[in-house]
């Protein structure tokens, strides 16, 4: 990679919300940095996990799975909130969208998208749902507007405190 370009920009704002999903997962569980670290089978420190949650060290593969795995959650959900919340590689992600925030909108550019957040809040009492790709495409074809604006838009109504569903690993936890 070069550095100075917009991959090195592209690639701070992913370790930067990636960071952020890992320390919003770490506080969901209760558990403070060192404690974190105690139950990690690599032994990482706890300036290194500090790195990694300000999004001033990049994760590889292999140590976002060993992270995910401790806290219970499946890496692709920590990934796909960042990168959603970070604005990057929508077109290839189900946004995940809060419902009543969307409803509190008043732009008048995605008007329509108001009266379909009534209906799917009916649906989903829970408030949020789970918008594929596919759906976003037709959404912004019916709407008149690019599948990157709409996308843009929706993802400005990530949930505030996602759940992160706890996943059996296998071996006997969950």
């Amino acid at each position: 990679m070069v550095h100075g370009g917009a991959g090195d920009v592209t690639d701070k704002a992913l370790a930067r919300a990636l960071g952020e999903e890992l320390r919003r997962a770490r506080e969901a569980c209760g558990w403070s940095r060192a404690q974190f670290v105690a139950r990690l089978p690599s032994g990482i420190g706890d300036r290194t996990l500090v790195a990694y949650e300000h999004g001033t060290r990049q994760l590889t593969v292999a140590r976002l799975l060993e992270l995910a795995n401790a806290l219970g959650v499946a890496a692709p959900e920590l990934l796909g909130d960042a990168l959603q919340k970070a604005l990057l590689e929508l077109h290839n992600l189900a946004l995940k969208i809060d419902l009543r925030r969307l409803l509190t909108d008043t732009s008048d550019q995605f008007r329509p998208v108001i009266q379909w957040a009534r209906n799917r809040l009916i649906e989903n009492p829970q408030g949020v749902v789970e918008v594929p790709p596919s759906s976003v495409r037709d959404m912004a074809a019916f709407l008149g507007c690019s599948h990157g604006d709409l996308a843009r838009y929706l993802a400005l109504f990530t949930p505030e405190r996602p759940a992160f569903p706890k996943y059996s690993t296998g071996n006997g936890t969950s």
